[in-house]
Protein backbone atom coordinates (compact mmCIF):
# COMPACT_ATOMS: atom_id res chain seq x y z
CA UNK A 1 0.00 0.00 0.00
CA UNK A 2 1.32 3.53 -0.91
CA UNK A 3 1.68 6.19 1.72
CA UNK A 4 0.79 9.23 1.09
CA UNK A 5 1.78 12.91 3.43
CA UNK A 6 -1.25 15.00 3.31
CA UNK A 7 -0.63 17.94 5.08
CA UNK A 8 -3.61 20.37 5.19
CA UNK A 9 -4.94 23.21 7.98
CA UNK A 10 -8.45 22.88 7.39
CA UNK A 11 -10.00 19.89 9.15
CA UNK A 12 -13.05 19.10 7.43
CA UNK A 13 -11.00 19.22 4.49
CA UNK A 14 -8.07 17.45 5.65
CA UNK A 15 -10.07 14.45 6.91
CA UNK A 16 -12.51 13.77 3.94
CA UNK A 17 -9.40 13.85 1.40
CA UNK A 18 -8.19 11.37 3.82
CA UNK A 19 -11.28 9.31 3.83
CA UNK A 20 -11.63 9.14 -0.14
CA UNK A 21 -8.34 8.25 -0.95
CA UNK A 22 -7.88 5.91 1.98
CA UNK A 23 -11.27 4.21 0.80
CA UNK A 24 -11.00 4.87 -3.30
CA UNK A 25 -7.80 5.10 -4.11
CA UNK A 26 -6.62 2.32 -1.17
CA UNK A 27 -3.88 4.39 0.25
CA UNK A 28 -2.20 4.63 3.47
CA UNK A 29 -3.33 8.39 4.40
CA UNK A 30 -0.62 10.25 6.94
CA UNK A 31 -2.75 13.57 8.01
CA UNK A 32 -1.06 16.50 9.17
CA UNK A 33 -2.09 20.20 10.58
CA UNK A 34 0.41 22.48 9.60
CA UNK A 35 3.98 22.60 7.93
CA UNK A 36 6.22 21.79 11.19
CA UNK A 37 3.94 18.57 12.00
CA UNK A 38 4.58 17.53 8.53
CA UNK A 39 8.09 17.78 8.61
CA UNK A 40 8.46 15.68 11.29
CA UNK A 41 5.65 12.90 9.83
CA UNK A 42 8.22 12.77 6.93
CA UNK A 43 11.58 12.73 8.74
CA UNK A 44 10.17 9.93 10.88
CA UNK A 45 8.42 7.82 7.98
CA UNK A 46 9.15 7.00 4.15
CA UNK A 47 6.25 8.34 2.16
CA UNK A 48 5.27 7.19 -1.72
CA UNK A 49 3.68 11.12 -2.35
CA UNK A 50 3.55 14.54 -0.72
CA UNK A 51 0.21 16.56 -0.83
CA UNK A 52 1.07 20.31 0.03
CA UNK A 53 -1.31 22.72 0.65
CA UNK A 54 0.53 25.92 0.08
CA UNK A 55 -1.33 28.58 2.77
CA UNK A 56 -0.57 27.19 6.53
CA UNK A 57 0.04 28.57 9.71
CA UNK A 58 3.69 27.94 11.23
CA UNK A 59 5.60 26.87 7.58
CA UNK A 60 3.45 27.25 4.54
CA UNK A 61 3.62 24.63 2.30
CA UNK A 62 6.31 25.83 -0.04
CA UNK A 63 9.10 26.07 2.33
CA UNK A 64 7.59 22.42 3.41
CA UNK A 65 8.22 20.98 0.31
CA UNK A 66 11.94 23.23 -0.25
CA UNK A 67 12.42 21.14 3.07
CA UNK A 68 11.44 17.95 1.77
CA UNK A 69 14.08 18.29 -1.14
CA UNK A 70 16.29 18.67 1.29
CA UNK A 71 15.79 15.66 2.62
CA UNK A 72 14.43 13.51 -0.42
CA UNK A 73 15.08 14.99 -3.96
CA UNK A 74 12.76 11.85 -5.64
CA UNK A 75 9.23 11.72 -4.03
CA UNK A 76 6.87 13.33 -5.93
CA UNK A 77 5.20 16.67 -4.48
CA UNK A 78 1.58 18.13 -5.48
CA UNK A 79 0.97 21.43 -3.98
CA UNK A 80 -2.76 22.33 -3.11
CA UNK A 81 -3.57 26.37 -2.92
CA UNK A 82 -6.59 28.83 -3.86
CA UNK A 83 -3.99 31.30 -5.04
CA UNK A 84 -4.08 30.84 -8.99
CA UNK A 85 -1.12 33.14 -9.82
CA UNK A 86 0.95 32.33 -12.33
CA UNK A 87 4.16 33.27 -9.77
CA UNK A 88 2.95 31.03 -7.40
CA UNK A 89 2.98 28.18 -9.99
CA UNK A 90 6.35 29.08 -10.84
CA UNK A 91 7.25 28.94 -7.44
CA UNK A 92 5.86 25.66 -6.70
CA UNK A 93 7.77 24.05 -9.56
CA UNK A 94 11.12 25.70 -9.28
CA UNK A 95 11.45 24.28 -5.54
CA UNK A 96 11.24 20.43 -7.11
CA UNK A 97 7.12 20.05 -7.08
CA UNK A 98 5.88 17.97 -9.72
CA UNK A 99 1.99 18.89 -10.06
CA UNK A 100 -0.46 21.90 -8.97
CA UNK A 101 -3.71 21.95 -8.48
CA UNK A 102 -5.79 25.08 -7.06
CA UNK A 103 -8.45 24.90 -4.80
CA UNK A 104 -11.76 24.46 -5.15
CA UNK A 105 -10.86 21.44 -6.70
CA UNK A 106 -12.57 18.03 -7.17
CA UNK A 107 -11.31 14.84 -5.35
CA UNK A 108 -11.39 12.50 -7.93
CA UNK A 109 -9.51 15.18 -10.22
CA UNK A 110 -6.68 14.89 -7.62
CA UNK A 111 -7.34 10.70 -7.12
CA UNK A 112 -6.40 11.25 -11.09
CA UNK A 113 -2.76 13.04 -10.67
CA UNK A 114 -1.80 11.20 -7.82
CA UNK A 115 -2.16 7.91 -9.72
CA UNK A 116 -0.42 9.68 -12.99
CA UNK A 117 2.75 10.49 -10.84
CA UNK A 118 2.76 7.15 -9.03
CA UNK A 119 2.68 5.27 -12.01
CA UNK A 120 4.85 7.69 -13.88
CA UNK A 121 7.61 7.03 -10.25
CA UNK A 122 7.22 2.88 -11.04
CA UNK A 123 8.05 3.77 -15.32
CA UNK A 124 11.12 5.44 -14.44
CA UNK A 125 12.14 2.93 -11.69
CA UNK A 126 12.47 0.06 -14.18
CA UNK A 127 13.25 1.76 -17.37
CA UNK A 128 15.47 5.02 -16.24
CA UNK A 129 18.82 3.57 -15.59
CA UNK A 130 19.64 6.80 -14.07
CA UNK A 131 22.37 9.57 -15.11
CA UNK A 132 25.39 7.85 -16.67
CA UNK A 133 27.47 11.30 -15.97
CA UNK A 134 27.13 13.30 -13.66
CA UNK A 135 30.19 15.75 -13.75
CA UNK A 136 30.17 18.63 -16.74
CA UNK A 137 32.27 21.23 -18.00
CA UNK A 138 30.62 24.38 -19.00
CA UNK A 139 33.69 26.59 -20.46
CA UNK A 140 34.83 27.92 -16.77
CA UNK A 141 32.24 25.91 -15.19
CA UNK A 142 32.23 22.89 -13.24
CA UNK A 143 28.33 21.78 -13.32
CA UNK A 144 28.14 18.90 -10.42
CA UNK A 145 24.16 17.56 -11.34
CA UNK A 146 24.36 14.93 -8.18
CA UNK A 147 24.83 17.98 -5.73
CA UNK A 148 23.52 20.48 -8.30
CA UNK A 149 25.99 22.80 -8.20
CA UNK A 150 27.48 25.09 -10.46
CA UNK A 151 31.08 25.98 -9.51
CA UNK A 152 32.69 29.18 -10.88
CA UNK A 153 35.68 31.01 -9.65
CA UNK A 154 35.52 29.65 -6.20
CA UNK A 155 32.02 30.50 -5.83
CA UNK A 156 29.43 28.04 -6.47
CA UNK A 157 25.47 28.38 -7.33
CA UNK A 158 22.70 26.08 -5.51
CA UNK A 159 20.44 24.91 -8.74
CA UNK A 160 16.77 23.94 -8.20
CA UNK A 161 15.80 20.18 -9.17
CA UNK A 162 13.65 21.23 -12.37
CA UNK A 163 17.13 23.39 -13.51
CA UNK A 164 19.98 21.02 -12.89
CA UNK A 165 17.65 18.21 -14.79
CA UNK A 166 17.36 20.61 -17.77
CA UNK A 167 20.97 22.05 -18.06
CA UNK A 168 21.90 18.52 -17.51
CA UNK A 169 20.37 18.01 -20.98
CA UNK A 170 21.60 20.52 -22.44
CA UNK A 171 25.06 19.61 -21.77
CA UNK A 172 24.38 16.28 -22.77
CA UNK A 173 23.79 18.48 -26.51
CA UNK A 174 26.50 20.71 -25.51
CA UNK A 175 26.77 22.93 -29.38
CA UNK A 176 23.64 20.89 -30.51
CA UNK A 177 19.87 21.35 -30.59
CA UNK A 178 17.95 20.01 -27.59
CA UNK A 179 14.22 20.30 -28.84
CA UNK A 180 11.86 22.08 -26.69
CA UNK A 181 9.59 18.74 -27.17
CA UNK A 182 12.11 16.51 -25.50
CA UNK A 183 13.25 18.89 -23.13
CA UNK A 184 9.42 19.52 -21.51
CA UNK A 185 8.92 15.45 -22.19
CA UNK A 186 11.47 14.50 -20.23
CA UNK A 187 11.35 16.53 -17.25
CA UNK A 188 8.04 17.58 -17.34
CA UNK A 189 6.44 14.75 -18.88
CA UNK A 190 4.11 16.59 -20.78
CA UNK A 191 4.60 19.45 -23.40
CA UNK A 192 1.81 21.82 -22.64
CA UNK A 193 1.38 25.66 -22.60
CA UNK A 194 2.36 26.01 -18.90
CA UNK A 195 5.39 23.67 -18.56
CA UNK A 196 6.55 25.48 -21.75
CA UNK A 197 6.32 29.18 -19.58
CA UNK A 198 7.79 27.42 -16.44
CA UNK A 199 10.85 26.49 -18.35
CA UNK A 200 11.19 29.35 -19.95
CA UNK A 201 12.06 30.69 -16.88
CA UNK A 202 14.05 28.07 -15.68
CA UNK A 203 16.63 28.59 -19.18
CA UNK A 204 16.52 32.85 -18.29
CA UNK A 205 17.82 31.57 -14.52
CA UNK A 206 20.63 29.54 -16.42
CA UNK A 207 21.51 32.48 -18.59
CA UNK A 208 21.70 34.10 -15.67
CA UNK A 209 24.28 31.65 -13.48
CA UNK A 210 26.26 30.86 -16.75
CA UNK A 211 26.60 34.91 -18.03
CA UNK A 212 30.25 35.02 -16.20
CA UNK A 213 32.03 33.54 -18.76
CA UNK A 214 31.79 34.92 -22.69
CA UNK A 215 32.32 31.63 -24.09
CA UNK A 216 29.13 29.96 -23.10
CA UNK A 217 25.92 30.80 -24.43
CA UNK A 218 22.56 29.04 -24.03
CA UNK A 219 20.63 29.97 -27.71
CA UNK A 220 16.84 29.93 -28.74
CA UNK A 221 16.71 27.96 -32.07
CA UNK A 222 13.80 29.37 -33.70
CA UNK A 223 11.56 26.89 -34.27
CA UNK A 224 13.49 24.05 -32.98
CA UNK A 225 14.39 24.22 -29.28
CA UNK A 226 18.00 25.45 -27.56
CA UNK A 227 21.57 25.12 -27.98
CA UNK A 228 24.45 25.26 -25.07
CA UNK A 229 27.26 27.16 -26.91
CA UNK A 230 30.44 26.49 -25.90
CA UNK A 231 33.06 28.05 -27.83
Amino acid sequence: MKRILLVEDDPNLGLLLQDYLQLKGKFDVVLCADGEEGLKAFSKQEFDLCILDVMMPKKDGFTLGKEIRKINQEVPIIFATAKAMMEDKASAYDLGGDDYITKPFRIEELLLRINALLKRVAVKEHTDPGPAQTQFQIGDYTFDYTTQLIHYDGLQQKLSTKEAELLRLLCLKKNAVLTREEALLSIWHDDNYFNGRSMDVFLSKLRKYLREDPKVEILNVHGKGYKLLVN
